[in-house]
């Protein structure tokens, strides 16, 4: 059990349509069943659906995110792309930024960087996404990779308050492996170290899940996690929240 307020952030990813959003009315019942100040929720589903599911989470303390955002701050001739302005017009509070899917797809530090600014002028809170690959954990860069992410991503931003930073192991997404108790404990405290007393919250990502969710929840410092396929599916999703502060 833990008595710190944690969040829960559900990255829907590629996924979802209107019949989905059906299936937010176990979580809405849950939420409402429990009192306020133990946890906050925050859904990122894909951009289709960030206008109607920020209507049905209205009277609800759910809140909504975005899960990317073009850096342009003005409109203009981006095809496909959808800015920081229009993710706050259609109801969105929150912008995931930095996860490595999309570093990988080429976003470099420089860039997040940028995206961070324009998006904390538009109104939105940061959920920003650091984490090293397989490669580097296994020649020990891994303080030196979060110290760098931190350093370029964070450039110039003076609002930390807006700011949630979510520690992603890339070789943890999506293949069911997590860092161990020690190895997690480390890298969280580490990411805290650079910021002193005043470090916005840090979570954890990466292959979360009901059966895993034990062995994370005791590390005492983290402050909650971002979770993908399992916030999918509003059992499992339910099932990490309560095993946390139950």
């Amino acid at each position: 059990m833990t008595n710190k307020y944690m969040y829960f952030i559900a990255n829907w990813k590629m996924f979802g349509d209107l019949k989905t959003i059906n299936s937010l009315d176990k979580v809405i019942k849950f939420s409402k069943s429990h009192k306020k100040n133990k946890f906050k929720l925050i859904y990122c589903p894909p951009n289709t659906l960030i206008r109607p599911i920020s209507k049905r989470l209205g009277k609800t303390n759910i809140e909504v995110g975005a899960q990317n955002s073009h850096q342009n701050l003005d409109y203009g001739a981006f095809t496909g792309q959808v800015n920081s302005k229009m993710l706050k017009s259609v109801g969105a509070k929150y912008v995931i930024l930095g996860h490595s899917e999309n570093r990988m797809a080429g976003e470099d530090d420089n860039l997040i960087n940028l995206k961070i600014k324009n998006s904390i002028k538009s109104g939105l809170k940061i959920i920003f996404c650091i984490g090293e690959t397989l490669k580097q954990k296994r020649d020990k860069k891994t303080n030196q990779v979060l110290n760098s992410q931190l350093k370029k991503g964070l450039k110039s931003i003076i609002k930390i308050n807006d700011i949630i930073i979510a520690y992603e192991p890339v070789w943890s997404i999506g293949t069911g492996l997590i860092p161990s108790s020690e190895e997690l404990s480390k890298s969280i405290k580490f990411i805290k170290s650079k910021f002193g007393k005043k470090s916005p919250k840090v979570l954890y990502g990466g292959s979360v899940n009901s059966k895993n969710i034990d062995q994370l929840k005791i590390i005492p410092d983290i402050d909650g996690f971002l979770i993908g396929g399992a916030s999918q599916n509003p059992k499992k999703f339910i099932d990490i929240i309560k095993k946390t502060i139950n």
